[in-house]
């Protein structure tokens, strides 16, 4: 503001004090301008005064504009600092989630492989118990054919001597001459049973052999069924290690969320400290203003929207919260069944050790084919090694055109993430694209670039 100059002081006029008057009415006149020049004088001090005030109060009002400039500054780089935070706190709870789902599915495999594995050892089983009764049954077969093997060989040795006494008494016929065809008689009755008895022999003997054939089947069966649960057993050590794998992650994926809630909350904490910040900030400003309500209309409406903002970061803030509190009780879910998980595991292992020990009777029982299962062993590994260099995706894969899961031989539905990590050895970390980012984003870019100056 520019200080009006006042009027200097009127000089007396030497031309009228030339012009002859009365000596009262010169008096009079002289003493009035000298009041009048006092009066000016004095004026001209008020003015000036008042000129210096408000050139103090313009350099005031220029510094605290400065420093309100400076501080809607600060608090819009803060507040673009939050709304970093926020966006970096909202991607990192929804991988979470994402990472908790994923984590559940698994889960939900291995149970259902588990499962599967227990059907299948109850199967190995029952029929290791069928092989071990059928091998009884045959044992006893066999020992009933050689005891009546040797009852054969011993008939057999009968009929040879009695063919050698009615051979000594033919002869005796022949020199006697007598009783001749009673002799020859029982000699064709003799022979008769003879052959009888060689008819009976060979289908013992066909029968012993149709056993061996048989004995022999049921031990290639044995072998091929304790192959099978060599392979079983191997396919359950696999599992298991595949399923501490899991479990593993999991805590890891615990101890990352349980470090993220942290971390949520000291961002809390530190936005609670900045909005009380601006609370306090805004009082100040509010207080000024109703000081400078003349010279700073603009700032006041600036005040209004600033107020407006702090309301829907407060808004934002107890969104946050809640966020956070339905987090903390997902994560008290997902730790229960983490124990539940961990129970489960100890009954599995308790199981694990029962099969273990009928195992080693059963590799007890089967010593005769130790030879049988190293070469199977040997095979067996080449087979791993093969299909490790076939556990790729081969064919066709049916997918959704739109959600993009695929359908599984069940007729279940998967995500590609989880289909893939499950059939192949890849790995996914998510981010978002540009186009998404627009897409999610949109109204938020535009809201903060509206806000910003």
């Amino acid at each position: 503001m520019k200080a009006h100059k006042a009027p200097p002081p009127t000089s007396p006029d030497p031309k009228a004090a030339e012009v002859p008057s009365e000596p009262n009415a010169g008096t009079f006149q002289h003493a009035e301008k000298e009041k009048l020049l006092a009066e000016l004088s004095q004026a001209n001090q008020e003015i000036q005064k008042q000129n210096k005030d408000k050139g103090e109060r313009a350099a005031e009002l220029v510094i605290a504009n400065a420093q309100l400039v400076f501080r809607d500054q600060e608090k819009r780089k803060r507040a673009a600092e939050l709304m970093v935070a926020n966006e970096e706190l909202l991607y990192q709870s929804q991988e979470k989630e994402k990472r908790v789902e994923e984590l559940i599915i698994a889960n939900k495999h291995l149970e259902l492989q588990n499962e599967e594995k227990r059907k299948r050892a109850g199967e190995l089983i029952v029929a290791n118990d069928e092989l071990n009764f059928q091998n009884t049954e045959k044992e006893k077969r066999v020992e009933e054919l050689l005891l009546a093997n040797k009852e054969l060989k011993f008939q057999n040795e009968e009929k040879k001597k009695r063919a050698a006494e009615l051979l000594s008494a033919n002869d005796e016929l022949v020199s006697q001459g007598q009783a001749k065809d009673i002799l020859q008689q029982e000699l064709i009755t003799a022979v008769q049973e003879l052959e009888f008895q060689n008819i009976e022999k060979k289908k013992r003997a066909g029968e012993l052999f149709i056993a061996k054939k048989e004995l022999v089947f049921q031990s290639a069966e044995k072998e091929r069924r304790a192959e099978e649960l060599v392979k079983a057993n191997q396919e359950l050590s696999f599992q298991g290690e595949e399923k501490r794998k899991r479990a593993a992650e999991l805590v890891i994926a615990n101890k990352e969320l349980a470090y993220q809630t942290e971390e949520k909350g000291k961002r809390a904490t530190e936005l609670a400290a900045a909005i009380k910040e601006l609370i306090v900030h805004n009082e100040d400003k509010e207080k000024r203003a109703a000081e400078l309500a003349v010279a700073l209309k603009e700032l006041i409406f600036q005040n209004a929207e600033r107020e407006k903002r702090a309301a829907e970061l407060a808004i934002a803030t107890e969104e946050l919260v809640f966020q956070n509190e339905e987090k903390l009780k997902r994560a008290a879910e997902l730790s229960l069944a983490n124990l539940e998980r961990e129970l489960h595991d100890e009954e599995h292992e308790k199981w694990a050790a029962v099969m273990a020990a009928t195992n080693k009777e059963l590799l007890v029982q089967n010593q005769e084919t130790e030879q049988r299962e190293k070469e199977l062993t040997l095979s067996y590994k080449g087979l791993v090694e093969q299909f490790a260099e076939l556990d790729r995706l081969q064919g066709l894969i049916p997918i959704c055109a739109y959600c993009k899961k695929i359908r599984q031989e069940q007729g279940t539905w998967q995500q590609l993430e989880a289909y893939l990590t499950e059939h192949s050895h890849a790995l996914f970390s998510h981010t978002i694209c540009p186009e998404c980012k627009e897409r999610e984003y949109s109204e938020f870019l535009r809201a903060s670039a509206a806000a910003a100056p």
